[in-house]
């Protein structure tokens, strides 16, 4: 189990790319954070999810 935002989700194995496909995450505004690291946008599709993991996946909103 990979812990993303707090909640375990089953998807150790699985790509960072794999995961933001399921989901409504626009990839332009987000940035995704791996055990403390800031995950760069072009190593998604490489970056393999392990069980243990901590995740956080932050949306950037724009405002005035």
């Amino acid at each position: 189990m990979v812990k993303i935002n707090g909640k375990n989700f089953d998807v150790s194995g699985k790509t960072i790319s794999d995961f933001l496909s399921t989901t409504n995450y626009d990839v332009k505004r987000i940035a995704v954070e791996k055990n403390g690291d800031i995950v760069p946008k072009s190593a998604y599709e490489n970056t393999v999810f392990k069980d243990g993991d901590s995740v956080e996946v932050v949306s950037f909103v724009g405002g005035g």
